[in-house]
């Protein structure tokens, strides 16, 4: 996309948060539920298909420019990039990196326009940050597979057309050496959904449970048709998922200053905006640096993911910055508006709930902190 394509893109989705997103937030909010109205202009806007190259009916953006647009999307309640999020992560890079051309052909541009929608199934009950732990079964038969377990947490579980799911094919294999990726329609017999999950923030994104009793699938469904590659194929997209959590927590933060710096202006104490008071310019002070410092690190961090640089280290050392610091961010938020920040009307107490959960999926502030770590060791080994 030429840059002045893309910068009238980027307006468009600037003021569709301004105009259509973050006016509806307070309905999401009352109904735990994305208006159904937004998910279709969602797919009208092509949001669905950021990261699915053209050929296949997407957009086909940069891992800059798809920052870029999430980003501006998620200055509105996070619940609304949650619809898209597991489509434009690896629900169609997973495809696009291992499938075979029979499995691009028939879901990309299905998945890229949002007719199907995908969901990622990995977590289990008792396998969370330890993936390879997993205890779901995919048993050769016949001419394809029998998949028993239960996957938990799982997002866009209700509005998936397909799930992307992790399967343990060799039993003799440790860890994530015998886990094996599959494409399983939604409507496949044995699919089961459990109740929505109550969370504590991100109303209106949807996880829930969905168990697996003798579903029967195609050989054509095992991704790349190539068993034990399904928890290679998940670690190849991470980087570019935790770069796209970077800018989440970017555009997250972009709000809740624009919210707070507003109010300290506006809110009169002792005589006089309370942004004159050194002690809450001292906060302002520290959301601003910590925003300067994820957005320094999200676009270092993307065009280096753009120019085919090896970015484990890099992508994970941005996804524990970035969701650590607005963490931070919405806590301030919420000082700053003091009594105010408590109160739902003002919303940042919302905000503050919704970004908690960016410092544990995708990866944990803890295992980012590990892998930092290994691959600063690797590199003295």
């Amino acid at each position: 996309m030429d840059a002045e394509t893309f910068e009238l893109f980027r307006s468009a989705v600037r003021r569709f948060v301004d105009e259509r997103l973050i006016p509806a937030e307070d309905r999401v909010e009352e109904e735990d539920a994305v208006p159904p109205e937004i998910v279709v202009q969602i797919k009208e806007m092509g949001l669905f298909g950021l990261s699915i190259p053209e050929e296949h009916g997407g957009l086909g953006l940069t891992m800059a420019e798809e920052a870029a647009i999430i980003r501006e999307l998620c200055r509105a309640s996070l619940s609304f990039r949650s619809v898209i999020g597991t489509t434009v992560g690896i629900g169609s890079q997973g495809i696009m990196i291992d499938g075979t051309d029979a499995q691009k052909r028939e879901w990309l541009p299905r998945l890229a326009s949002g007719e199907a929608i995908s969901s990622f199934a990995l977590t289990e009950p008792e396998a969370g940050s330890d993936a390879g732990s997993l205890r779901t079964t995919a048993v050769r038969e016949g001419g394809g597979y029998r998949i028993n377990g239960t996957k938990r947490y799982i997002t866009n579980a209700p509005r998936a057309s397909v799930f992307t799911l992790m399967a343990r094919t060799d039993f003799e294999a440790k860890g994530g050496a015998g886990i094996s990726a599959f494409l399983v329609p939604a409507d496949t017999p044995g699919i089961t959904l459990g109740k929505p999950d109550r969370k504590m923030g991100q109303k209106g994104s949807v996880t829930c449970d969905v168990i697996l009793e003798d579903v029967v699938v195609p050989a054509s469904a095992l991704i790349g048709g190539v068993e034990g590659q399904g928890f290679k194929t998940a670690m190849k997209v991470l980087d570019r998922g935790r770069i796209h959590m970077g800018a989440v927590a970017l555009g997250m933060m972009d709000r809740l200053i624009e919210m707070s710096t507003r109010y300290a202006a506006e809110r009169r104490q002792f005589g006089k905006p309370i942004g004159e008071q050194q002690l809450v310019q001292a906060m302002l002070a520290d959301m601003k640096c910590d925003q300067l410092t994820s957005e320094a690190l999200v676009e270092r961090v993307a065009a280096r993911f753009d120019a085919g640089r090896s970015s484990q280290l890099e992508a994970a050392a941005l996804k524990y910055v970035a969701t650590e610091a607005v963490g931070r961010v919405a806590d301030r938020a919420v000082q700053i508006h003091g009594g105010a920040g408590y109160m739902a009307e003002y919303k940042v107490e919302r905000f503050f709930r919704d970004v908690r959960l960016l410092r544990i999926y995708e990866g944990t502030s803890q295992i980012q902190q590990t892998i930092i770590a290994k691959q600063m060791l690797k590199g003295v080994a």
